[in-house]
C-alpha cells in the first residue's frame, strides 16, 4: 500500500483482496496435474485475462459493461484511458506464468502463495495502522507482509515434509519479498512481479548455499 497514492475505499481494499486470495487455488490446482498442463492452463488464463484488458480500454461498450461489475475494485492508474495498464487480475496471472515456469515447484508455490497471502495482509493492515513510511509503503504493512510469509514458508514446509533449511531459506527470502513489495514503485515493477520473482530467487540462491538440515 503506497501511503501516498490515491486509493480505494477499504471496503473496496477489503473485496479486492477476497478475490485476490482466491488466487491461492492456482498452486492447489498446479500440484495436481503435470508441470506442462499447468503451465498451458495458465497461459490461455492470461492471454483471456489480457484480452478483458485491452477491451476495458479500447472498447467502450465493454468498458462500461465491466465497470459495471469491477468498476469499484479497479484502482485509479487502471481506470486510466489514456494510457493502457493491465489490471492486478492479469499481473497475477503473469506472475503465477513466470514462477512455476522458472522456479523448482516447492519454491515457486511457496513464492505464489506469499505473493497472495502476505500482500493481502500488507494492504488491510497498511491502510489501518500504516502511519509510519517504510520506503515507499508503511512499516506496518511490511511486517505484516513478512510475518505472514513465515507462516506461509512454514505451512509448505509441512505439507512438502521439507528439512528446516526450506524454512531458513524461506524466511530470508520473505525479508528480501518485503523490501522489495516496498520498493516496487521506484523499482517500475508491479508488486505482483516484484515479490514472487524477489522471494524466488532469494531462495533458491540460499538454499544452495545452505546445506540440508
Amino acid at each position: 500500500m503506497t501511503v501516498t497514492s490515491a486509493q480505494i475505499t477499504y471496503a473496496s481494499e477489503i473485496a479486492r483482496k477476497g478475490i485476490h486470495l482466491a488466487s491461492l487455488l492456482i498452486p492447489i490446482i498446479y500440484l495436481q496435474l503435470d508441470h506442462w498442463t499447468g503451465i498451458v492452463i495458465l497461459c490461455v488464463m492470461t492471454a483471456i485475462s489480457l484480452l478483458i484488458d485491452m477491451l476495458l480500454h479500447v472498447h467502450p461498450g465493454s468498458r462500461r459493461l465491466l465497470l459495471s461489475l469491477v468498476g469499484p475494485l479497479l484502482r485509479q492508474h487502471e481506470l486510466r484511458e489514456d494510457r493502457f495498464h493491465l489490471t492486478g487480475a492479469s499481473w497475477v496471472l503473469i506472475a503465477a506464468t513466470l514462477t512455476f515456469l522458472v522456479f523448482p515447484t516447492t519454491i515457486a508455490v511457496t513464492a505464489f502463495s506469499v505473493l497472495i497471502v502476505s500482500d493481502t495482509f500488507a494492504a488491510l493492515i497498511g491502510r489501518r495502522y500504516g502511519h509510519r513510511e517504510f520506503i515507499d509503503k508503511s512499516l506496518a504493512g511490511s511486517m505484516a507482509f513478512a510475518l505472514s510469509a513465515f507462516g506461509v514458508v512454514a505451512a509448505w514446509q509441512t505439507v512438502f515434509s521439507l528439512p528446516m533449511s526450506f524454512f531458513i531459506a524461506g524466511a530470508i527470502a520473505s525479508v528480501a519479498a518485503a523490501i522489495a513489495e516496498a520498493a516496487s514503485s521506484r523499482l517500475r515493477l508491479d508488486d505482483n512481479i516484484a515479490i514472487p520473482c524477489s522471494y524466488g530467487i532469494v531462495h533458491w540462491l540460499v538454499s544452495v548455499l545452505l546445506p540440508s538440515f
